[in-house]
């Protein structure tokens, strides 16, 4: 956020803004969709709340919840000229093995994926509650981002307040400029609704559990080996896998055994590397470049319930998505282990 020729009360009050950053930048991610457009929100958040804070009145609000106020107005104006981002499972039936794939959709039309650190407060942080962080990572999901995109803006906007910040009826009455029975009958609508959809996001990543980490290894293994029988016996039955940013997506452990068998999805040399992202299991799929080293292909993001593999999505748009993410760390053999 451009300072230039501030005075030090005015670099005081930025000073004051920034420990919101994180937190906003997760709100704004999920009632946008989009990491990229979540960070523009914010960054005009703290510009309008800089050229105002002259007219902030503590008495009326704290000033978490006056950023809030302005980040959710931000985020409105946004969606006004936007279309409803989702994924592919979103946006037609699934293909058969071997269909052509087709062209690539346009960036606007897909939930995006985010690095944790842009979204979620560091481990430890001693604001942070367990069971309110465990909701914070949960609620990153790409499945249920993208289950948030099919709510209206506002009724979107009141569930994020109400059911992920845990906001109070009144805090958001406050902050939308409306009541709280008409909060309280939004939130209805937007819970009503969201069941609607049938998200089923499965476990957030969990390094320390002993069971997730062996389903990983032995996915990370499968797949650099190119071992499609073991890969496949990692999969649920009704698994899908989709490839971003085409709207070309499979369903079902037979339709997936059938591409990796064809010839050209070799990921002969691929590695994976793990990143954090969405709350989720991530890797970094890295090929060798023409000149030898690996570089970016894709990043994969993997969908678990009940010790197997649900949903393999795989970001292909990976020159677009390491500005926001940073360069993936150098494969190193082991990595999980």
């Amino acid at each position: 956020m451009g300072i230039h020729g501030a005075t030090g009360s005015q670099v005081g009050e930025v000073s004051r803004l920034e420990p919101y950053r994180t937190e906003l930048t997760g709100y704004c991610y999920r009632v946008l969709g989009s990491g990229f457009e979540a960070e523009d929100a914010v960054q005009e958040t703290f510009l309008r709340a800089w050229r105002s804070f002259d007219r902030y009145d503590e008495r009326r609000a704290s000033l978490r919840t006056w950023l809030y106020s302005i980040a959710t107005n931000v985020c409105l104006d946004m969606l006004r000229s936007t279309q409803r981002r989702a994924l592919a499972v979103d946006l037609g039936p699934a293909a058969e093995a071997g269909a052509d794939i087709g062209r690539p959709l346009p960036e606007r039309v897909w939930v995006q994926p985010v690095p944790d650190s842009l979204v979620l407060p560091a481990e430890g942080d001693p604001e942070g509650d367990p069971e309110g962080a465990a909701v914070r990572r949960e609620t990153i999901r790409l499945a249920f981002v993208a289950a948030l995109q099919h709510l209206p803006p506002r009724q979107r906007v009141v569930l994020i307040l109400r059911d992920v910040l845990a906001f109070r009826a009144e805090e958001v009455a406050h902050l939308l400029e409306t009541t709280v029975a008409s909060v309280n009958s939004a939130l209805q609508r937007a819970r009503a609704r969201l069941r609607t959809t049938g998200v089923t996001p499965g476990e957030p990543s969990r390094p320390s559990d002993p069971a997730q980490r062996e389903l990983l290894t032995r996915y990370c293994t499968a797949f650099e080996r190119h071992d499609v029988a073991a890969l496949v016996a990692l999969l649920h039955e009704d698994a899908t896998m989709s490839m971003p940013p085409f709207g070309w997506w499979l369903r079902g452990r037979d339709r997936i055994r059938q591409a990796l068998l064809d010839p050209g999805a070799s990921c002969a040399g691929a590695r994976l590397v793990p990143v954090a992202a969405c709350g989720s299991p991530a890797f970094w799929q890295l090929r060798p470049g023409p000149d030898g080293p690996c570089t970016p292909f894709g990043l994969v993001l993997l969908d678990i319930s009940e010790g197997l593999i649900t949903g393999i999505t795989t970001h292909l748009d990976a020159d677009r998505l390491i500005p926001l993410f940073g360069p993936p760390d150098a494969p190193a053999a082991g990595a999980l282990t």
